[in-house]
């Protein structure tokens, strides 16, 4: 028998936000793979570890959650105005299949200072102490991302005292201008699919249920907690331990993705896990964190929780925190009446590890909203830089 040695392929392990991911520059990866397509999809899947149906990434560098068995590949801009293409690969962890129908807005906070770290800007914009702007194309969705990235002597500062709930350290703050978020194109072109603010699905062993439908971040339906026998300040154990409510939410997606477009038949939605997601919204009530930290009502205008790949999340998704900003300033959403109703442009939502702030700056043009723009506050972190080993009988010869 004979034997080939392992490909060895740079690469950068990160967290941004409360995601984990490996991150690749797109002239590194074999040559098979510089392209969309199978042999892309394979190399990924090996490199975290899918598919596993032990469910733990034990031969990968997944870390067999929603969160953390994820690829990026950057390169430089294909679009003008623009520093990098950022490209984004949600990889199964049971099944060998790698979805890229959506962005993901925690890793989005690690492209800027890969980008910086990787020289893909410009020299002359990276600032001897200060902030430097990374202009980002976000190429699954087809839109921009403005990130702050802070320098310090020349170097991406990855030390600092921002603290974000989901993370155990701090670090700098980076800021993120997610821009023109709303209409990637699918479900009607809009921000809003069906044209409603609030639509009544039919759900399977449900039965008629009310929904926000919303595609701004990322594809979302929202729904009342109190709706499907929740209140709002469930942690994961309680979601994720229930195969039942698991199936139930797993409904939802589905019904509110054929509804949005987004798939023209329930079979699809098995090929589509990464979009829509589904999260449940309430008002304010104390609640104590997984982390053990007391969220007290009075400081936070709702509670929301979300599910990513068919479990509950354990913090907030950053895409999907765009889209709670989105739907919470839009006065008649179901997200804007959870947080008390009337005009707002922010809002401190509740999630299993703590709070986070978000905003948006909406309008109502020719009687459609839009929204102009999407910012939160994330930090990132190089976990570790070098080479990504996979079995050489990933791609042909």
């Amino acid at each position: 028998m004979s034997h080939r040695p392992q490909l060895r392929i740079p690469a950068t392990y990160m967290r941004g936000g409360t995601s984990k991911g490996v991150f690749f520059r797109l002239e590194d990866l074999p040559e098979a793979a510089r392209t969309p397509g199978a042999a892309r999809d394979a190399l990924l899947l090996r490199a975290i570890g899918s598919p596993d149906p032990y469910g733990k990434h034990t031969d990968g560098m997944g870390g067999a959650t929603s969160s953390t068995s994820k690829c990026v590949i950057v390169s430089p801009a294909s679009v003008p105005g623009h520093d990098v293409d950022y490209l984004y690969g949600q990889v199964a962890i049971e099944a060998a299949f790698v979805d890229w129908s959506g962005n993901c807005g925690n890793l989005s906070a690690a492209v800027g200072p890969f980008a910086v770290a990787n020289g893909l800007v410009d020299a002359a914009r990276v600032p001897r102490d200060g902030l430097c702007i990374v202009r980002i194309w976000q190429a699954n969705i087809g839109k921009t991302i403005v990130a702050h990235v802070p320098v310090h002597d020349g170097q991406v500062q990855e030390d600092g005292d921002f603290e974000l709930d989901g993370v155990a350290f701090p670090a700098a703050e980076i800021v993120l201008e997610f821009v023109d978020p709303a209409d990637a194109g699918e479900g009607g072109g809009a921000m809003f699919p069906t044209g409603n603010l609030v639509d009544e699905l039919d759900v399977p062993g449900i039965g008629p249920l009310r929904a926000t439908l919303i595609d701004a971040g990322i594809p979302t339906v929202f729904v009342d907690a109190r709706d499907i026998g929740c209140d709002g300040t469930e942690l994961q154990p309680a979601i994720n331990d229930d195969p039942v409510a698991l199936a139930r939410f797993e409904a939802i997606r589905v019904a509110g993705a054929l509804r949005m477009g987004l798939i023209g038949s329930p079979r699809e939605a098995a090929a589509r896990q990464h979009t829509p997601k589904v999260a449940f919204v309430a008002p304010p009530e104390d609640y104590v964190s997984s982390g053990g930290k007391r969220v007290a009502a009075a400081g936070i205008d709702l509670n929301v929780r979300a599910l990513s790949m068919g479990r509950l999340h354990h913090a907030m998704m950053g895409t999907a925190s765009v889209a709670i900003a989105a739907a919470a300033a839009i006065p008649g959403t179901l997200v804007n009446r959870a947080a008390g109703g009337g005009e707002r442009t922010s809002v401190r939502f509740g999630h299993p590890s703590g709070t986070l702030r978000v905003g948006a700056t909406v309008a109502r043009i020719d009687g459609r909203w839009s929204v102009t723009k999407a910012v939160m506050s994330r930090s990132a972190r190089t976990l570790m830089e070098g080479t990504v080993r996979v079995p050489a009988d990933t791609l042909p010869l």
